[in-house]
């Protein structure tokens, strides 16, 4: 039964979910807003939420964990140097959702915008 699973499965196979929010996090590091369908949104909040937490930490695991994920050496030099410096005051919620009025041209599904909070 799948009483309690946490999550969403996105259509897609474990590996590809992983592929999809490594990527979309990679890009919403780096140039800080992204736009992407609701249900995407709102998992990837979780995710670049935990790298956020983990960059906090400064330590040699952290950024090993951290490098795991995004595979980036530069980007996570600047999620260490840049981005989590800015809310070392913040307990959580580093990242936004935002529903946006249009919809997707080819098949009509909602979008949103994430972003980091400042």
């Amino acid at each position: 039964m799948r009483h309690l699973k946490a999550g969403r499965k996105l259509n897609r196979h474990s590996a590809h979910r992983l592929a999809l929010f490594r990527n979309q996090a990679k890009s919403l590091l780096t140039h800080g807003r992204i736009t992407t369908t609701i249900p995407k949104a709102k998992e990837l909040t979780g995710f670049v939420d935990h790298l956020i937490h983990l960059a906090k930490r400064g330590d040699l695991h952290a950024r090993r964990l951290v490098l795991r994920d995004l595979q980036d050496v530069k980007l996570v030099r600047r999620l260490f140097d840049e981005i989590a410096p800015r809310y070392k005051d913040r307990p959580g919620g580093y990242t936004r959702v935002l529903k946006l009025a249009e919809r997707r041209k080819g098949d009509g599904t909602q979008l949103a915008l994430v972003e980091l909070v400042e």
